[in-house]
Parts: C-alpha cells; structure tokens; sequence
C-alpha cells in the first residue's frame, strides 16, 4: 500500500493528505438544517450532517490528493451512529481511489493489538468466511507498549499489504513532556525513530519505502531533519500544517533527496477553510469550493518550498 500512495503522490504532485475531522461546528448550517429536518436533533441527524459534509469534500477534492485521513473520535462521539458514517467515508473515498489512513492511535498489547489491527487493516473471521472490518489502508498506532503493540499491526500488514504510521514526534504543544525526555542522553523520540526503522527493516515496498511509518509534527521541524536521517526508508506523516502553525517551509527536512518520504496533514485548514478570511469569498454554501482552493493553495505552498 506504501507503493499505491507514493505513485498517487506524483500523479498528484501533492504530497498532501486531507483530514476528514468533522466537528459539528465545522458544519455549514444549511447542511445540518436538511440532516435535522430528515432525522431530527438526533445522533442519527448529526451522522447524516456529517457524512454529507465529508462527500462534498471528497468529491470537490479527489482528483487534487492521494490520500485522507478520517480522524475516529470525530466519529466515534457520535457513538453507532458514527462509526457507520467512518466506514460510508472510508468506503467512498476508496471508491474514488484515495488512500485512506485511519487515524485511531490504537496502542495495546497481545489478542487486544491483533483485535484492533484486524479491525482496522484485516479480516475478521467468521465461520469459514472473512470479512473487512473498517479497511483502512493505514492506521495510526501508539508505540508507548513496545514491541508486544506493534507486532500484530505489522504482521497484519504484511498478510493484508497496508500500512502503519507509528507516533514518534507529535505536533502538539505538550508532548515534550514525554517524548523529549533524554534517556541515555538521547531523547525518547531519538529511541522510538530508531524502533520504527528496525520494526519495518524487513517490510519495504518496491519504491524503497517501508510500510512500518512515522507520525512527525510539523511543529518541530529541526525533529524531523534529525528523525529523518534516523529512519530514512520510513514515510513520515506530518500532521500540524496550516492550523497548528506548520508552513511549506518548515516541511524541507521531513523530505528525502528523492522529493519523497513524507506526506503532509492538514484538516480543519481544508475542511473548515470557508471559514477562513482568504476564502470566505466562496460562502458557506459553497464550502467544497473553499476546500478545494485550500488545497491548491497547500500543494503550491510546499512544492515551492521544495523547489518543484
């Protein structure tokens, strides 16, 4: 699957990813007006809201990007009702060929790990048939268990050809408070880079590239100029563009010297974007629009940067 996303990254030439994070705040009220006037100030009513608002991202947008990546507790608060908007937005965007990563940060260890890795990548068995449970083509997985957490997402990956992004350096304000803690006189980032790089040693794709990721922020660019060189067949995810401060020229350094390593995040800066002064010209009522000049602006932003 790393090989499926790195081929849509050039025929794109954006090495972008658009996350489908729904809030329902996010939402143009006209849209939630029609979910509210079918199914009510309801679960059901939100779900619809949402997954329409999701469509008219998908469709205004597909033929820009290689990939999304629904974020699940956006879907998940909603309960039953949103989770089967999750796989209706999963299974759509695959319907237009888009890679989708499943944003889930699942973290656990033995049966628990392989449940969720088979919930997310695999097949689950039942009787003497198999089914895909959700079926994303990446999942993003917490490391904080070690090898025991790992180690089924990757066999499953290996058994089903899709993907993991494994959290090293995230973009949030906090998470120095763990992840630069030195050990050994290296900071625990430095460590889990140097995991995810043996963790996916033996799984690469024809392109060069492991399955076995990384998830780096955007927010720290020197981070990711030094987790670049420690896993340099690994791709990074980088989420913390636009929104959270990141910018095309912070992204250089997660990049290899083949234009690729490296797919950059940006969610409520895309999805949210009519919101935004420079594209509130387009409306609310043509938010898909909005969404779509973001995301030119966005591929303009780092190919610039990285001098293409």
């Amino acid at each position: 699957m790393v090989d499926k996303m790195i081929r849509k990254i050039r025929q794109t030439n954006a090495p972008i990813v658009v996350g489908l994070d729904p809030m329902l705040s996010y939402i143009p009220h006209h849209i939630k007006r029609t979910a509210y006037e079918e199914y009510g100030e309801t679960l059901e009513g939100a779900a619809e809201a949402i997954w329409q608002f999701n469509k008219e991202i998908i469709d205004k947008t597909y033929d820009l990007i290689p990939a999304v990546k629904p974020q699940i507790a956006m879907y998940e608060q909603f309960g039953i009702e949103g989770l089967k908007v999750f796989k209706k937005t999963i299974d759509y965007a695959k319907s237009k060929d888009l890679v989708v990563i499943g944003d889930a940060k699942r973290g656990d260890i033995g049966s628990t790990s392989a449940a969720y890795a088979v919930g997310h990548l695999g097949r689950v068995e039942v009787g003497s048939k198999k089914y895909a449970g959700f079926d994303e083509d990446f999942a993003t997985v917490n490391p904080y268990l070690g090898t025991d957490g790992i180690k089924p997402f990757v066999d499953v990956c290996k058994e089903e050809n899709k993907g993991i992004f494994i959290l090293v350096k995230t973009s949030n304000p906090s998470s120095g408070e763990f992840q630069d803690r030195l050990i050994d006189g290296k900071p625990l980032y430095e460590w889990v880079g140097e995991m995810v790089d043996k963790w996916g040693e033996e799984h690469m794709g024809q392109e060069g590239y492991s399955y076995v990721g990384a998830v780096v922020g955007a927010t720290y660019p020197e981070m990711g100029r030094i987790l670049r060189k420690i896993m340099p067949r690994s791709y990074i995810l980088v989420p913390g563009y636009g929104a959270q401060g990141g910018k095309g020229k912070d992204l250089v350094h997660f990049f290899n010297e083949d234009g690729l390593g490296a797919i950059v995040n940006s969610s409520r800066g895309i999805i949210a974007a009519y919101r935004q002064e420079q594209y509130a010209k387009f409306g609310a009522e043509n938010f898909g629009e909005a969404s779509r000049q973001a995301v030119l602006d966005m591929i303009q932003d780092i190919n610039q940067a990285l001098g293409h």
